[in-house]
């Protein structure tokens, strides 16, 4: 049952007033967007990291959105506020809003001035507010979206707009924005870094330190291990030697790793094995039938996409050469 399966007549709340995006540091798709430029507007605020899978997984909804309302008053506006030090980077994020496909204007939050105004906690996160500056509905996370859609809609017939369309989108989400199958994902979001690291299998753990790891015999599921000379620094795991590995057991039908160069305009290799063999057709986006990929970019990787019946299997991936630095596991 939707929001409005039952109370459809019923006023939405007043949560707040849109609190403006003085804070961004600058803008992409768009010059600075103040109060004045909204007023009688619809406003859809969508927090966004590029690399967050939770968010990747929204995507194909709020640009629908943003297309099919857009000449009934509805404006998206997007708030990048970074997870990783390198979406800090204001390349890196107008790289990524290219290549997802992001047009609607997005504020930089690099700083979270934006973040802390709207006294945010989440990716993703929507705001919507009405004509008048007021926000009436907020939602956190993933799903939620025939209600997201139906606020859009109602207040945008109370701000005047007449034929608002009363159907709702049809997406077909591709790549990282296929939804996730929930049903067999039993293995959580996974960081490297220390800072909120779990389930480290290799024995030997040192911060900060360059030190020789080695993959136990065997993993549990959800646990992970380093081979080669790694540092474990707060925020993420970094290869130190010419080559090094890790390896995780884990149960879900997509597997994405957030990892890089350690240095811009470098590459480094690398192959993904699946319990020990090429993953041929489970390959993800950003490897070949062989399990071959490169890192050139600080982003997210799909490692695997399962065809077949999921069950617990060992993911290892093997860096080619030094360099290589390596931040969290997503799975979907």
């Amino acid at each position: 049952m939707t929001l409005f399966g039952r109370h459809r007549s019923e006023p939405l709340p007043v949560e707040g007033h849109l609190p403006g995006f003085g804070g961004a540091t600058g803008w992409l798709n768009s010059r600075p967007l103040a109060a004045e430029d909204l007023r009688g507007k619809v406003v859809l605020v969508d927090f966004w990291t590029y690399t967050c899978i939770n968010w990747l997984r929204t995507l194909a909804y709020v640009r629908a959105w943003a297309e099919r309302y857009a000449n009934d008053g509805l404006v998206v506006v997007g708030v990048h506020t970074p997870e990783f030090p390198f979406e800090r980077d204001a390349d890196n994020v107008r790289w990524a809003a290219k290549d997802m496909g992001v047009e609607y204007p997005v504020a930089l939050d690099p700083d979270y001035e934006v973040w802390s105004a709207f006294a945010n906690h989440y990716w993703p996160a929507v705001y919507i507010a009405d004509a008048e500056g007021g926000i009436r509905h907020h939602h956190f996370g993933e799903g939620g979206y025939e209600d997201c859609e139906r606020v859009v809609q109602r207040l945008l017939g109370e701000s005047g707009r007449e034929g608002v369309a009363d159907d709702l989108v049809s997406v077909t989400p591709e790549g990282f924005e296929v939804q996730a199958d929930w049903d067999s994902l039993q293995t959580p979001e996974t960081y490297l870094g220390y800072g909120q690291a779990q389930n480290f299998a290799s024995p030997g753990f040192a911060a900060d330190e360059r030190r020789t790891y080695l993959v136990p015999e065997s993993l549990n599921r959800n646990e992970w291990a380093l081979a080669g000379d790694w540092t474990i620094e707060s925020g993420a795991g970094v290869l130190d030697g010419s080559d090094g590995r890790i390896a995780f057991r884990f149960h879900a039908r997509d597997a994405h790793l957030v990892m890089g160069p350690r240095e811009r305009g470098t590459e480094v290799p690398f192959r993904v094995l699946l319990d020990g063999e090429p993953p041929g057709a489970a390959h993800g986006l950003d490897v070949d039938e062989d399990g071959h990929g490169t890192l050139s970019r600080q982003r997210l990787h799909q490692l695997i996409r399962q065809r077949e019946s999921i069950r617990d299997r060992t993911l290892e991936i093997e860096f080619l050469g030094p360099g290589a630095e390596a931040y969290c596991f997503t799975f979907g």
